[in-house]
């Protein structure tokens, strides 16, 4: 049987990661706004989806905050990578429809 001062520290400790959750469900919606804003940006351009030397620095530079944070940074590479990917897609939809939408008035 589990005492009950070890049951209410791990009731704790999952109500932090649920709020901690919560709060990363936010912020990357908060992100992809932001994101779909850049992919409209560059849409209406002619910009590529991807942007190599950005997804460096940004790399590198995510790499430098998690190991400052005690974050095993190749995790923080591939979670930023998976983002990264998600992105691109994003772009090259708006940038398709924002193609067909252009030849449907032109």
């Amino acid at each position: 049987m589990i005492a009950p001062h070890v049951k209410e520290q791990l009731a704790s400790y999952r109500q932090s990661i649920d709020n901690i959750d919560a709060a990363l469900v936010h912020m990357l919606a908060e992100r992809f706004r932001c994101t779909k804003a850049v992919g409209v940006l560059k849409a209406q351009y002619d910009l590529p989806p991807a942007d190599p030397a950005r997804e460096e620095y940004q790399i590198e530079r995510l790499r430098r905050l998690a190991q400052d944070a005690h974050l095993d940074p190749d995790f923080a590479e591939k979670f930023l990578n998976f983002i990264i990917r998600e992105v691109i897609r994003h772009h090259e939809a708006i940038a398709a429809d924002i193609g067909s939408n252009s030849e449907k008035t032109a």
